[in-house]
């Protein structure tokens, strides 16, 4: 009698162990530290006027609110995919923004040989 005992403790036990470590997951706050800065970094960048750059930043935007929604709803790894999204569409927001600002500054070099060249003449 006494062992079955003990194996109803050893049981009871883990099952508690197991209750405590799901609850505790379940309470572990979102963290969007990366997606925030990353959406921050795209708005300093200018993504808002870079058009592809701007679709990007709006979709950052939205993916972090929808991971923020899913893991209010207890559904973290769904939350956690999201928040994979946000970063890369923040990230995209800021490589497609530099990549403007690099046309923008390859045209007006091309402009200045254009003017040399004709100053010189």
């Amino acid at each position: 009698m006494k062992q079955v005992s003990r194996i109803g403790i050893v049981q009871f036990a883990v099952a508690v162990a197991a209750i405590t470590l799901v609850a505790g997951c379940a309470n572990t706050p979102l963290r969007t530290e990366a997606s925030t800065s990353g959406i921050r970094a795209a708005e300093e960048a200018g993504a808002a006027q870079v058009p592809q750059a701007s679709l990007h930043l709006q979709l950052a935007k939205e993916e972090l609110a929808a991971a923020k929604a899913l893991s209010e709803k207890g559904e973290k790894e769904q939350a956690t995919s999201m928040l994979l999204r946000a970063e890369s569409d923040a990230e995209l927001a800021v490589v497609l923004s530099h990549k403007d600002d690099e046309k923008t500054e390859a045209r007006a070099a091309v402009e200045r040989v254009r003017q040399l060249r004709k100053d010189n003449q």
